[in-house]
């Protein structure tokens, strides 16, 4: 398992356009990517659920990689969250 926290800095949050490119890189890799914002965790290939997370600017969300191709998941979800 691995995880890395990605703190939002753009000022409209985690709108639609980064939550339809994080729900698309997610569903091409064999591992469960879940992303948590306080107490709150959503599997990343739900679009519903990551825009119902409602981060804003200045969140910190938590991503956790759990699987097979795991290293490679989260050095490609990083460069996702790099929005």
């Amino acid at each position: 398992m691995l995880e890395f926290s990605h703190v939002l800095l753009g000022p409209e949050g985690l709108h639609a356009r980064p939550v339809t490119c994080i729900c698309s890189e997610a569903h091409l890799w064999k591992s469960s990517i879940t992303v948590t914002l306080g107490g709150l965790s959503v599997n990343a290939t739900d679009l519903m659920g990551l825009m119902g997370l409602m981060a804003k600017c200045g969140d910190e969300l938590i991503v956790t990689v759990n699987g097979p191709d795991e290293e490679a998941c989260c050095e490609a979800m990083r460069s996702v969250f790099d929005f």
